[in-house]
């Protein structure tokens, strides 16, 4: 998997000072890495008969769409509070200073739902363990999560543990 990690711009200092981001569009540029982004994720999940894929906001919405549609599964957008238009239900987590939220419409997952979580990136997991507890509040069942990048100095596999979880790429 870590053949992906040619195709991730690395930009010092961004968005500030001693950080390393780790710039996705690259790889999204290139036609073969984006395919193989997608088929590995597929890949992954594909004997656990997923019905719904949840795409956290933003760049999920890259590749829960595409894994979805490959799964023969619907995708679920998660967002940050007041962007659905219809009623949800809402997951705080706590951030290194603060709190932030996430939403989902509180219709989209069925009871008995097996649902993968997709996102671009796992930190320290606080993202990705709100919107599994929205699944399963509303009665759907985590099958697993899958990341393109893992952050291994961070704790955020720990914070996950109990779920499968897949990342593509590890630093």
């Amino acid at each position: 998997m870590e053949d992906l990690k040619a195709y991730i711009r690395e930009v010092p200092d961004f968005p500030k000072p001693g950080i390393l981001f780790y710039d996705i569009t690259t790889l999204l540029q290139n036609p073969l890495a984006l395919r193989m982004t997608v088929d590995r994720f597929v890949w992954f999940f594909a004997q656990k008969q997923v019905d719904k894929v949840v795409g956290i906001e933003s760049r999920g919405f890259i590749f829960a769409p595409t894994v979805a549609y490959n799964l023969n599964a619907g995708f679920v957008p998660v967002r940050k509070p007041g962007k659905l238009p219809y009623h949800a239900t809402r997951q705080s987590y706590d951030l290194e200073y603060g709190t932030d939220s996430i939403e989902m419409h509180n219709d989209a997952i069925q009871p008995g739902d097996q649902v993968l979580i997709v996102d671009d990136l796992i930190a320290t997991g606080g993202t990705a363990l709100a919107a599994a507890k929205m699944v399963e509040s509303l009665g759907g069942k985590v099958a697993g999560f899958g990341f393109l990048i893992e952050l291994t100095f961070l704790p955020g596999r720990q914070k996950l543990q109990g779920y499968e979880v897949e990342s593509l790429i590890r630093y």
